[in-house]
């Protein structure tokens, strides 16, 4: 059963169970039984992930939330922080087909789309025939995006918008979900293209990766330095993360959510705020798309906590990771040393 919202209707649907054994939602669950549902589940997830990934809770979620959101991330940080091993993880707790793509410079537009090879049959007739790329799977792992040319960049486009490419006229849609996670390192920047800014506007989120603390790198020390760490296992199935991601989008948002919402991204924009610090500093700010994207994320958020519907910590917790790669300091700004991250914050502060 694929689950579909009606539009403009608050629904709770019920999928049937997966393959790998997942929740069936009996019609005739309240909606705050069926988000009950879900949630556990959720936590499942957040468990086994973390019995791979030590610390990094905040970045477990956020990565979460753009899943069942429906969108895609961008993961930033230096190396070593467990970036590959996250997608790597997630893919498979979540029952999702996963493929990783290197970029580097030699990479190829064909190497990530596919391409048309000619074929001949016994009889010599001769005649084209597709041959898919990675990038028909469910989540995709772009890693280091950047190192590869802007050309090769842009092959992504139509897909993270469109669940589709077109190859030689022909359109081929990609499978169902789709989600493209993409690693960057903000360090070494040499030989690097960096992401232009509609593209960057197509990744939901951008996590930023940091140091473990002290605990959580003492016991991810003892962990991986003796026997190998068991696998982990597929908690949810491909169903059950379509059906998570047709409840975000049911999940009720109040009147006061939706106007906080539009309030901070429509401070974030030098034409259309009062707060003069943004008039100073920033000489772009978000579009729509960020809008759109922190309802959903807020959604999401409430989903893996078990609430029926955001608040305004949610909006918060989120306005970072939506807006930072969506907004750009001024020349003046970048040489006082100004940080966009304190000027969300300052809008953040705001809502309240």
């Amino acid at each position: 059963m694929t689950p579909e919202m009606m539009p403009n209707q608050t629904v709770f649907l019920s999928p049937e169970t997966g393959s790998s054994g997942g929740p069936a939602f009996p019609d005739s669950a309240s909606a705050a039984q069926q988000v009950d549902l879900v949630a556990r589940r959720l936590q499942d997830v957040r468990a086994e992930i973390g019995r791979v990934i030590f610390g990094q809770k905040d970045v477990v979620d956020q990565a979460l939330v753009s899943i069942l959101s429906g969108g895609h991330a961008l993961l930033v940080g230096a190396p070593g922080l467990g970036k590959t091993l996250l997608v790597t993880t997630l893919g498979t707790v979540l029952g999702l087909d996963s493929r990783r793509v290197q970029f580097t410079p030699d990479l190829m537009p064909s190497d990530i789309t596919g391409s048309e090879i000619l074929d001949e049959d016994a009889a010599g007739h001769r005649s084209f025939r597709f041959v898919p790329g990675p990038v028909f799977c469910q989540l995709l792992m772009a890693d280091e995006i950047n190192r590869a040319s802007p050309r090769t960049q842009s092959a992504l486009l139509q897909a993270m918008q469109e669940h589709r490419v077109a190859i030689a006229g022909t359109e081929y849609a990609l499978p169902r979900p789709f989600h493209v996670l993409a690693t960057q390192n903000p360090i070494d920047q040499e030989g690097t293209y960096p992401l232009p800014e509609a593209q960057l506007d197509r990744f939901m989120l951008q996590i930023q990766l940091t140091f473990p603390d002290a605990a959580d790198e003492r016991a991810m020390l003892l962990a991986t330095t003796g026997v190998p760490q068991e696998a982990p296992q597929q908690i949810l199935s491909t169903e059950d993360v379509l059906y998570a991601q047709a409840m975000v989008r049911a999940l009720p948002v109040g009147e006061r959510i939706v106007d906080a919402i539009l309030r901070l991204v429509r401070s974030a924009r030098p034409e259309t705020t009062d707060v003069q610090t943004v008039k100073d500093c920033i000489a772009w700010g978000p579009g729509p798309r960020a809008a759109q994207t922190l309802m959903l994320a807020t959604r999401a958020r409430a989903l893996l906590d078990g609430r029926l519907s955001p608040d305004l910590d949610d909006v918060a917790a989120l306005a970072r990771p939506v807006l930072a790669h969506r907004m750009a300091l001024s020349f003046s700004a970048r040489a006082d040393s100004t940080r966009i991250e304190d000027v969300i914050d300052g809008l953040v502060s705001r809502l309240g």
